[in-house]
């Protein structure tokens, strides 16, 4: 079997964690949403203090990486100049994971209850793992059901709120005024029933394992129907625009600072340009809605990350062109699957004897080849 190490915990600005590149620092901005000078900022301080590459994560968070420790203070000292750390509280800002559908307007309730949220946890230690959030979807389409998050506000079939346990069918109906209060008090029932023990700290996990939600947090509101995945292109909130496995250069976000007053940050690799009617050109952008690209996630791979057995998106990139019509593949480069959990059509997972390949699987499931070299796995991506 192969072996790694599970963090299990995230980095953040005034916590990093060391990898293969140096520190990597992740920034959880406002409300998912950078303005054009809080942008503008961040590219020029990953120049300054990393080396110039930034991830947009699955929790629709930023991370500059290559930081060098010597750097991190005054790196930190930047980023507060743009309200981008909390006030030097570690735990506050581990506890604020929050993810929110871009697709809002302002004066909706995506936007007033993700802020009322922010401010419910800086006020409250909740004394949950650092992995646990919650995610804010209230718009017609919920595009948020495939995001990871313990505790979910959306909407039920009839436009009402709800709140939901990650894990449970139906959720919890709630007006305007309760939704927040009722997300705090499911946030403190997880943890007073055993949540942080159970399943690695996990809401679904700690369901599955048998806890019961009180009748007071239970519901029978059925959320609305999953919406798929948004794709690039125009949307009435701005243009949406995809990032090549999540990474850019600090000129690339430069580049989008200038083209709106603010940026929105989301769980697919995209970024959503505020007001912007017209798609940008650029290297590195994904810009049309049938780029391979999109059906192919690749974590960052050697040698920037210590675990992993070799290189992988450039690997990931040479294969894309080459998949069949609806087919998704993974590369990993070890069996943790940092970029991607789930099941996937193809998975390739990195180990000391070249490349396994996972069918309909995980990296963590078994094989049904293993020892594969790239020219093997060449072969088999364009039979499939």
């Amino acid at each position: 079997m192969t072996a790694f190490a599970i963090k299990g915990w995230c980095p953040g600005a005034l916590r990093p964690m060391l990898s293969g590149d140096g520190l990597v620092v992740r920034l959880r901005p406002r409300g998912g949403r950078l303005s054009a000078e809080q942008a503008a900022g961040i590219g020029k301080l990953s120049q300054r203090y990393g080396n110039g590459l930034i991830d947009l994560t699955s929790r629709a968070n930023l991370q500059i990486r290559g930081v060098r420790e010597a750097s991190h203070e005054a790196l930190v000292i930047g980023l507060d100049r743009l309200g981008l750390v909390d006030d030097d509280d570690q735990a506050m800002e581990a506890q604020r994971n929050i993810i929110v559908a871009p697709f809002w307007n302002d004066g909706d309730d995506t936007h007033a209850l993700a802020a009322e949220l922010e401010r419910a946890l800086a006020a409250r230690a909740l004394g949950l793992p650092e992995k646990f959030g919650f995610s804010v979807d209230c718009g017609a389409n919920r595009v948020l059901a495939h995001a990871p998050a313990d505790i979910r506000i959306e909407r039920d079939t009839d436009g009402g709120l709800i709140v939901r346990a990650d894990g449970a069918p139906n959720g919890r109906a709630v007006s305007r005024m309760e939704a927040v209060e009722m997300a705090m008090a499911l946030a403190e029932w997880f943890f007073a029933s055993g949540g942080v023990r159970d399943g690695r700290g996990r809401m679904a996990a700690h369901l599955a394992g048998g806890a019961s939600l009180p009748v007071a947090l239970a519901g029978r509101a059925k959320p609305t129907p999953a919406a798929t995945s948004p794709t690039p292109g125009i949307h009435a909130s701005g243009a949406l625009v995809g990032l090549a496995f999540g990474q850019m250069q600090s000129e690339t976000l430069a580049f989008l600072a200038g083209l709106a007053p603010g940026l929105r940050l989301t769980p697919w690799r995209m970024i959503l340009i505020e007001g912007l009617r017209d798609m940008p050109q650029r290297d590195g952008l994904v810009t049309r809605a049938d780029d391979p690209l999109l059906r192919v996630v690749a974590c960052v791979g050697a040698p920037a990350c210590p675990e992993a057995h070799g290189e992988t998106r450039k690997l990931a990139a040479s294969l894309a062109p080459h998949l069949a019509p609806g087919t998704c593949l993974h590369v990993s480069g070890c069996a943790k699957g940092c970029a991607q959990p789930n099941d996937s059509d193809l998975t390739l997972v990195g180990t000391s004897d070249g490349f396994d390949l996972v069918r309909d699987g995980s990296p963590r499931d078994v094989p049904v080849r293993r020892g594969l070299t790239i020219a093997d796995v060449r072969a088999l991506v364009g039979m499939h």
